[in-house]
């Protein structure tokens, strides 16, 4: 199976899904993961940003994903864009890599880069404009997606858990490699608040850790 993750900015695919990848990789499914923010970047100089990149690089193959693709969209400035600018690159990739399952933010986060990304790969992976994805699937990021109830936004209810009991300790390690992103215990994305919010996860289901997903859409 073809996986497409489709995340705004480095860390976050390890932070949503980083254990779904492994199990996928480990499963022989081919993951690619697009890095949709990695243009003009708003938090951090040139240089910073390029050291991400080779952190993106690395974290990638650690959690074993085939390839690793970066966007030129701006960091924290998606809502300066028309929707259908931001759709039709995520177009471009949806064309070239051509997955059966998407993986991408939640829409209800108070990130607005993670909300417009979420609304921008809906209009790009609609049936009839990307007839091959059979599977749409929205995660959850730690330290953004609990704070869009309080906004105002939809709640993070999700109906699908993935068992990531194998995994979970090569997630911690990978989202790790992210020096400047990671943060002490108890911030959100601390290694320990990120085992705590796998192992919850993983209680609802009767494992050791899983992560959780909204559907989207699903096609059987």
């Amino acid at each position: 199976m073809k996986i497409l993750v489709i995340s705004a900015h480095p860390d976050d695919e390890v932070l949503g899904p980083g254990g779904t990848i492994l199990k996928h990789a480990a499963a022989g499914d081919e993951v690619s993961i697009l890095l949709a923010c990695c243009g003009t970047n708003l938090r951090y100089g040139r240089e910073e940003a390029d050291r991400l990149k080779a952190t993106s690089e690395k974290v990638a193959e650690m959690l074993g994903a085939r390839r690793v693709l970066f966007g030129d969209l701006p960091d924290q400035g998606l809502d300066t864009l028309a929707l259908t600018d931001v759709a039709r690159r995520i177009e471009q990739t949806i064309a070239a890599v051509d997955p059966e399952m998407i993986y991408t933010h939640y829409w209800g986060d108070i990130n607005r880069d993670h909300r417009v990304l979420c609304e921008a790969v809906a209009v790009a992976a609609r049936p009839y404009s990307a007839r091959g994805v059979k599977t749409l699937l929205c995660f959850e990021t730690a330290s953004s997606t609990e704070w869009g109830y309080p906004a105002g936004l939809p709640s993070f209810h999700p109906q699908r858990y993935v068992d990531i009991s194998a995994h979970l300790q090569r997630k911690l390690d990978a989202f790790s490699l992210y020096t400047s992103e990671t943060r002490p215990w108890p911030h959100p994305r601390s290694r320990e608040a990120l085992e705590a919010r796998a192992r919850a996860w993983g209680s609802v289901i009767g494992a050791e850790a899983a992560e959780a997903f909204v559907i989207s859409r699903e096609t059987c």
